[in-house]
């Protein structure tokens, strides 16, 4: 059966010369970013490693779509802003695509369907996903060229919202909705992530926070023996549970605490001394930190707390001003100064947050809709390898680039989304960009980095 050809249009003119479209352009794609993400995969290897994690039972003689290739189709389609598993359907014949997964855009076949990816998706038995997400662990030790001294991870959940029967999917309160609560961990200092973990939409008890950081400093101290670890978190993870395990196993940590009457005992004299300050000073905020010992009914020994005191002038609902109190708490095994170890450390806690947005909401990692929990933590692991991708790009940035700090729509937005037309010749592929594309330089310097760094 013959394609058919959709005829030329006209749309009104333009300084009354006329406005003729059709659809003779060529090969064409809207996403010219894809260059320098395939060079971004390569500089991490982490499609790769993913991979290899995994055992392919296929029949060798009826597969096409490698499993390498079926990874990398779907981290990069991440990477574009194309968020399910469906958007491939479309995507089969995108010659830029084909070529970052390692076909020739022309003359090398279609990518993978839906159904096929589907199908990866709920390939690998549960012990076979440990394996996968053990991998993200093997990457994120694999990107320093020498172990360190020391490293922060930080640990946190957010909620993701489903709709259905999937497994896992639990009612939260808080949130008023069905959710799954993953664990999202990432490493303080480069802002990459190290595991991420579907689980159960409720607060993590205390048991199973001590497995998860077990667990993970044990696979990371396969690679680093020697390196300390130091572990920060929510008061959701400020368990004793964990903090005996680290205690015991070489590790620090800084934990968010909740607040409760026997704390607020010991610290109401210092909090006085807060309130007096800000009555006869001018400011609207006054701050002060002091530590302690303190050790609750349930705990085994005391631990070191630090309350930070904050009175700020409020007004009521009347309009009068009034001096309003704020005591937060945190539990460290970390020695120093209070004031910085909460200021400094602690509520740098925050940048989490932002990485949990970058993976949640900017490459839809919250789109787990499969029925198995298996195959949803398949996909989170999938999402994963697209944030390691779009980290490396912007990594490669100049330091004085505004891009440098940009999330990842905007990189998406400045130097994925850039039409481009791609020739096949007998030995040669040829890709011409816009005359008039914005991030020229950028770009051209970002493609001269990779090449210069990945490897043959």
């Amino acid at each position: 059966m013959t394609e058919a050809t959709l005829l030329p249009f006209n749309l009104p003119a333009v300084r009354r010369k006329k406005l003729t479209v059709d659809f003779d352009g060529g090969n064409q794609s809207s996403d010219g970013g894809l260059l320098l993400l395939r060079e971004a995969e390569r500089t991490t290897g982490v499609c790769a490693r993913l991979a290899a994690s995994l055992i392919d039972r296929r029949d060798p003689t009826r597969i096409r779509h490698r499993l390498v290739e079926l990874i990398k189709t779907r981290a990069l389609a991440i990477c574009c802003g194309y968020q399910d598993g469906n958007d491939l359907n479309r995507l089969r014949e995108d010659p830029l695509l084909k070529l970052a997964v390692g076909r020739c855009p022309e003359s090398g076949g279609a990518l993978c369907s839906q159904s096929t990816m589907s199908r990866l998706e709920n390939m690998p038995s549960r012990r076979e996903a440990v394996r996968l997400t053990a991998a993200l662990i093997d990457q994120f030790c694999a990107s320093f060229a020498a172990p360190p001294e020391e490293i922060t991870l930080d640990i946190d959940d957010t909620p993701d919202i489903v709709h259905g029967g999937q497994q896992l999917s639990f009612w939260n309160a808080h949130h008023d909705e069905r959710c799954f609560m993953p664990i999202h961990v990432y490493h303080v200092e480069s802002g990459t992530p190290v595991v991420m973990i579907l689980r159960t939409g409720k607060t993590p008890a205390g048991r199973e926070v001590r497995t998860v950081i077990k667990h993970i400093t044990r696979r990371i101290r396969s690679h680093w023996p020697t390196t300390r670890i130091c572990w920060r978190g929510d008061s959701h993870y400020g368990r004793v549970e964990a903090m005996e395990w680290c205690e015991a196993n070489g590790c620090d940590y800084i934990f968010g605490f909740q607040g409760n009457r026997g704390l607020d005992a010991r610290v109401v004299d210092e909090a006085q001394v807060v309130l007096l300050r800000h009555a006869v000073g001018g400011e609207d905020k006054v701050r002060n930190c002091v530590d302690l010992e303190h050790r609750p009914k349930s705990w085994s020994k005391p631990r070191r707390f630090i309350a930070r005191i904050e009175v700020s002038r409020q007004q009521t609902p009347s309009g009068q001003p009034r001096q309003a109190t704020d005591i937060r708490y945190c539990v460290t095994s970390l020695t120093g100064d209070p004031a910085h170890l909460f200021e400094k450390v602690y509520c740098a806690r925050g940048q989490a947050e932002n990485l949990i947005k970058l993976h949640k909401a900017q490459l839809a990692s919250d789109r787990t809709s499969c029925h198995s929990a298996t195959a949803n933590q398949v996909r989170l692991v999938l999402h994963t390898a697209a944030f390691w991708i779009m980290h490396a790009l912007r990594s490669r940035l100049p330091a004085t680039s505004p891009l440098a700090r940009a999330e990842f729509a905007t990189l998406r937005l400045r130097l994925i989304k850039i039409g481009a037309r791609v020739i096949e010749h007998a030995a040669r592929i040829r890709v011409h960009l816009p005359t008039s594309c914005p991030e020229r330089s950028v770009f051209a310097l970002l493609a001269a980095a990779f090449m210069s760094a990945a490897p043959s």
